[in-house]
């Protein structure tokens, strides 16, 4: 899935993939397992909320490396085009 999210239009961090969510571009949200959880919650309601899957699994390190940046995101989501 890091490959897709790499090669895919996406949008980087929890403020931007948060107003994706709300706005109904994000096809999949990407959030990384050593983020803080009291960061990640409200991220996860929304989601679930929108029926938005959610994929984990990655570190904050390895979810920059994918979005092509030279450091950590605790959130990333593909977009719609």
């Amino acid at each position: 899935m890091l490959e897709e999210l790499r090669n895919a239009k996406h949008v980087i961090g929890i403020k931007q993939v948060t107003k994706a969510v709300n706005n109904g571009l994000a096809k999949y949200v990407f959030l990384a397992d050593d983020a803080d959880d009291r960061i990640l919650n409200p991220l996860k309601t929304l989601c679930a909320g929108k029926e938005i899957q959610v994929v984990t699994g990655a570190t904050m390190a390895e979810l920059g490396k994918a979005c092509s940046i030279e450091v950590g995101a605790a959130a990333a989501a593909i977009i719609n085009k």
